[in-house]
């Protein structure tokens, strides 16, 4: 047998997933708390103890691993323009896996700088100006960088005129500096692909050890990646197909968390109808969105100043009612709801979590007045003729009705400019294996689209 050992180290529990290659199947999956504060290898020991060993012991022939780890990739981005360089520069990081702290935009301040130094990234992302456009904020903020009190790894992909000496200004105070193409070579025009490669070698090379994540590696053969960054891969396969293997076509992932929920698209979302015009920076085809304040445990109280009334008047409660419940989620981050009460005060605030997600994921319609009447103008992806929603984390797994909480990503009349899914079949990553088939993906992408659609379950 080809035994494969697939692990994500998550801020949280450090989950598993052992595959029979040959015979493209799951021999088990556990999870145990993650020990990043002592050895990782306890938490990673913990959990392989819970799936029993076969007669003679596991071969594994290979053992790959991701990480959100110790909060995960933390990154901090700075451009010229908010709107484009800087959003640019937030898109190459979210793409990379990353969990973006902040984005600059303009001249770096002293403030700017002293948030830089509370948030402690792990990398800095610095950009600014198009090939041929301006040269001087890019340098400028390369010089103020050299203020800080740390070292950083920093990226730079700005102007390319600019960037090797910018590069060179960095190096007085950073180790490493790399430079990768521009993020926005031409006005809207984006290329994050070498930004996201330079910040994926970066962390395998210098966050991983930063983390306490090399004890891993001395068992592991390696930590490959970002946690988010393998479930936007397997989202890839699953959609795009491999070989003469089919994919599912165009979908949404939906992650709900105890801190975050994540959204990741896979589309195009070019306008569905006839005569709607496109503006604003062009969508990547695979997209990622991280909403920090849309959590189940660590961000419930933001969740539920977010949803303003639409959790009242989805559960009927309260504002009081609401309160009392929210107090034991602040209090005990580990809490499982026990009684139909409880279930139901989880189940509001999975479908506000995946509502809100989605709604700031998607993109949305406009009404302009030209001289020649009124015309529609589409911000961000259409994603109202989506085929497949797929539904992943803790509240929607272990729950009896997880298409009750899913159904937050549909399109809703009452908001008819927000360009959500108006019919999509949901499916369920019921043995939590997205990331785990993110990285088989590395190594055999057949396999893992096979198991992925082996393995989702349609509801």
């Amino acid at each position: 047998m080809q035994h494969v050992l697939l692990i994500d180290f998550g801020s949280t529990y450090t989950k598993i997933t052992i595959v029979d290659l040959e015979r493209e199947e799951i021999l088990g999956t556990a999870q145990a708390g993650t020990t990043i504060g002592s050895n990782i290898m306890e938490g990673l020991n913990k959990a392989l103890a819970q799936i029993p060993e076969p007669e003679g012991g596991w071969r594994f022939v290979r053992k790959l691993a991701c990480s959100s780890a110790a909060g995960g990739l933390k990154m901090i981005a700075s451009g010229l323009v908010k709107e484009l360089t800087a959003e640019a520069a937030r898109r190459a990081a979210l793409g990379a896996g990353a969990r973006i702290l902040q984005v600059f935009s303009y001249e770096l301040t002293a403030q700017d700088l002293e948030k830089i130094v509370a948030a402690q990234p792990d990398i800095l992302l610095l950009a600014g100006g198009t090939d041929g456009g301006n040269k001087e904020i890019l340098l400028k903020n390369a010089e103020r960088l050299c203020d800080l009190p740390m070292s950083l790894p920093i990226v730079v992909a700005g102007n390319k005129a600019a960037s090797p000496q910018a590069a060179e200004i960095l190096k007085r105070r950073h180790v490493p500096v790399v430079i990768a193409d521009n993020v926005m070579p031409e006005l809207n025009v984006l290329d994050v692909d070498s930004a996201r490669q330079a910040i994926r070698d970066l962390f395998l090379s210098n966050i991983i050890q930063a983390k306490g994540l090399d004890k891993a590696e001395e068992f592991v053969e390696r930590v490959l990646m970002p946690t988010p960054a393998a479930v936007l891969s397997a989202a890839e396969l699953l959609a795009q197909g491999f070989d003469e293997e089919e994919g599912l076509g165009e979908l949404l992932i939906v992650d709900v968390g105890g801190a975050t929920t994540d959204v990741h698209s896979i589309a195009v979302g070019d306008p569905c109808k006839p005569g709607v015009m496109l503006k604003g920076l062009p969508e990547p085809y695979a997209k990622r969105t991280v909403e920090g304040d849309l959590g189940m445990r660590y961000s419930a109280e933001a969740l539920v100043e977010a949803s303003g009334r639409r959790l009242k008047q989805y559960l009927g409660w309260s504002s009081e009612e609401i309160n009392l419940q929210l107090e034991v989620c602040k209090r005990e981050p580990w809490w499982v709801p026990k009684n139909e009460r409880e279930i139901q005060f989880d189940t509001g605030l999975g479908r506000m979590a995946v509502e809100l997600a989605v709604k700031r994921h998607v993109g949305t319609l406009e009404v302009v007045y030209t001289p020649f009447g009124a015309t529609y103008v589409q911000y961000g992806k259409d994603l109202t003729q989506l085929p497949v929603i797929i539904g992943t984390g803790g509240v929607l797994l272990h729950h009896s009705q997880p298409e009750e909480i899913l159904r937050g990503a549909l399109f809703d009349s009452a908001e008819p400019t927000i360009l959500k899914p108006q019919q999509s079949d949901f499916y369920l990553d019921q043995e939590y294996i997205l990331a785990a088939m993110g990285l088989l993906r590395e190594i055999a992408p057949l396999k893992a689209l096979r198991m992925l659609k082996k393995y989702l379950l349609k509801l």
